[in-house]
């Protein structure tokens, strides 16, 4: 018997040869026809062929070659260049078999990752009835924007990372522009005109997601703040069958109603246990972009992590992203800009206000920006239809932290709050041409020692606003817009929203 079986493994071994020795030169599909890659960097092209083979790559007159290891893999920069194109990059394998990869159309120019959940993914074309997007139609009919190239990740989880996607760049027309991300479409066509350089957007974003699934497990693991992340995921899982025999019951349900010809009926959304998983969407959905190197980052996300036992962490669950990313594309501490989540009614499961100052605190790490949108939301769905404000404010960030463009980009920021006799002071920055939309400041609390806030009349002053309240003679501490959807209309002169605020540290 075993005689038999030494034989069988060699009849396999020796059937396997061949298809060993004649691995031919493969790309990641990253690299793709229709590519930007990123200027002023080494251009990294990688990919994998036989052990010890002999790999060429040319682009722009120039050649490299390297050999691969012994598993296969190969890699190698070339250099950098300013923008422009198109070019050709083609690569060649030393097995007299081997025929030239070609990657054609390949421009020069900026590249940014576009992450984060539903009001990221959203799609140009929207997604009608519930979520709508505003002249949706006007808007890819006009997507004809050869200087922009598109590329969607598509949604993946994994217990580990994984080193290639199932996708490809495409030239953003009407007939691409639709199915893509509508903030980054339209942060991506600002910066192309500003600019005048090609812009790569890679859309890498999955609805009802929490941050912490697109964080890499063990930048997680080094804080221990975040503990409470596992023990929150441990309950999911423990409930993870009966949630699925729930899930079963409602479908049922719904489809039961459907055949009666009645209205379907309504349960809450149950998030998904795998998309969920803390690292499982950086496993499936980033890690295998980070080799590809890029100009900086744009997200929007915060409303899967605004419930009571999620918001206290987001800072830190943010500032891990946010670090970590950084870390694995090894391109520096790149710009990385974010969406505060916009208004909405949330029940009293959420706390959106909180969230908010969360994102907000998040302005302490270097080279980051928040585009407030308190001002353009709407209170009964989480997807607000004005897209085109959202990426004009991302564009403005980064046109003035990666550019270096002398422009207002931010919103009034809470700076300090001082008592002013019976009223609060409250600085700001980014306060230049300080005022009230639509007549009298509203939106403004004032609180004494005993921490209970009430309304405040406030006035503008300069740059400053004075807010005070008959209820309260001696005021310490003022809030601002700190609701889920709250009626605010402070602006700075550029029409740029101030964020809510609070000015107690322990919110």
């Amino acid at each position: 018997m075993r005689k038999t079986a030494l034989k069988l493994q060699s009849i396999l071994l020796f059937a396997l040869l061949p298809a060993a020795m004649s691995a031919q030169v493969t790309l990641p599909k990253i690299l793709s026809d229709h590519m930007v890659v990123q200027r002023d960097l080494p251009v990294h092209v990688w990919g994998s062929a036989e052990p010890n083979e002999t790999v060429s790559v040319d682009f722009r007159g120039e050649s490299r070659m390297v050999t691969t290891d012994r598993i296969g893999r190969w890699s190698v920069y070339l250099k950098p260049g300013t923008a422009g194109g198109p070019f050709e990059i083609k690569v060649q394998g030393s097995n007299a078999n081997e025929l030239t990869i070609t990657i054609h159309d390949v421009l020069v120019g900026d590249v940014w990752v576009a992450s984060g959940q539903s009001n990221m993914e959203m799609p140009l074309k929207g997604w009608p009835p519930d979520s709508p997007l505003q002249n949706s139609a006007e808007e890819i009919a006009n997507a004809n924007q050869p200087l922009l190239r598109l590329l969607i990740v598509k949604q993946k989880t994994s217990e580990y990372p994984v080193d290639d996607i199932d996708a490809s760049w495409t030239v953003c027309t009407p007939q691409t522009a639709g199915e893509f991300s509508a903030v980054a479409y339209f942060f991506g066509r600002e910066l192309a005109a500003k600019e005048r350089v090609p812009v790569g957007l890679i859309q890498s974003a999955w609805g009802g997601t929490p941050a912490e699934a697109w964080v890499r497990l063990t930048a997680l693991g080094e804080d221990a703040a975040l503990n409470p992340l596992f023990a929150s995921r441990g309950k999911m899982v423990e409930d993870g069958a009966d949630t699925a025999r729930q899930i079963a019951s409602e479908q049922k349900q719904i489809a039961e109603a459907k055949a009666a010809g009645k209205p379907a009926p309504q349960f809450p959304w149950h998030p998904s246990l795998t998309s969920w998983g803390p690292g499982n969407l950086w496993n499936g959905m980033i890690a295998p972009l980070t080799p590809f190197p890029v100009r900086g980052a744009i997200w929007y996300q915060g409303e899967s992590n605004a419930s009571l036992e999620r918001f206290p962490i987001y800072n830190r669950i943010m500032r891990a992203l946010i670090e970590d990313w950084r870390r694995e594309w090894a391109v520096g501490d790149f710009p990385f800009l974010y969406v505060q989540i916009a208004s909405f009614k949330a029940d009293s499961h959420d706390e959106w206000a909180s969230l908010r100052q969360q994102q907000v605190e998040t302005l302490g790490l270097k080279n980051t920006a928040m585009a407030v949108t308190i001002d353009i939301g709407t209170p009964d769905t989480v997807h607000p239809p004005d897209k085109v404000d959202v990426g004009r404010r991302l564009a403005l960030a980064a046109r003035a932290l990666s550019y270096g463009e002398m422009l207002e980009y931010s919103g009034p920021l809470f700076r300090q709050a001082v008592p002013d006799g019976s009223a609060v002071r409250v600085w700001f920055d980014h306060a230049k041409g300080l005022n009230a939309k639509g007549g009298e400041l509203t939106g403004v609390e004032v609180a004494g020692k005993d921490g209970k806030f009430v309304p405040a009349k406030a006035m503008i002053e300069g740059e400053t606003i004075l807010a005070s309240s008959p209820d309260v003679p001696q005021p310490v501490a003022v809030r601002y817009g700190w609701a889920g959807n709250p009626q605010c209309n402070l602006f700075n002169g550029e029409g740029l929203p101030a964020s809510p605020f609070t000015s107690i540290k322990d919110f």
